[in-house]
């Protein structure tokens, strides 16, 4: 289970592997095919984001979200988070679309309360972490981006 005590608000990047293509069908989205490779899930809770972050760690859950029909075919391998009390998901998705191979692969994912093409980007390789917090600061993100590795989940 995921805990992050000192970080309770804020927004997040979900990183994940897919070994194998996989089609699933996602809610009213319908059945959407996502290749192997990685993908950056990007949301926000500006309460309780330690729980949510521990509910997307879970095997059970009721599905709710775009990201819960997805997540039983993937690793959850990082999670990376700033405590802000603004929502900076689609800021997120903007900076993870700067980074090298970042495309989107199912419109309308994890966006549908926003006007971003998808809150869900696939990368045939690992994003950097670094890079992507030097992106954010160019956005003019001043919050410290936080890295919680594997270890923690």
């Amino acid at each position: 289970m995921l805990v992050l005590v000192t970080v309770d608000r804020g927004s997040y990047v979900l990183l994940l592997q897919a070994e194998v293509e996989a089609e699933v069908v996602v809610g009213k989205l319908g059945t959407l095919r996502f290749p192997a490779g990685y993908y950056a899930y990007c949301g926000s809770a500006l309460k309780g984001l330690s729980a949510r972050l521990a509910r997307h760690a879970r095997k059970e859950k009721k599905l709710h979200w775009h990201i819960d029909y997805l997540l039983p075919r993937l690793h959850l391998l990082d999670v990376w988070a700033l405590d802000s009390p603004d929502r900076l998901e689609c800021l997120f998705c903007r900076a993870l679309l700067n980074l090298p191979g970042a495309m989107i692969p199912a419109r309308g994912f994890g966006s549908s309360d926003c006007r971003c093409p998808a809150h869900l980007v696939h990368f045939p390789d690992s994003p950097s972490f670094g890079c992507f917090a030097e992106d954010l600061r160019l956005l003019g993100v001043t919050h410290s981006l936080r890295h919680f590795d594997r270890g923690l989940l």
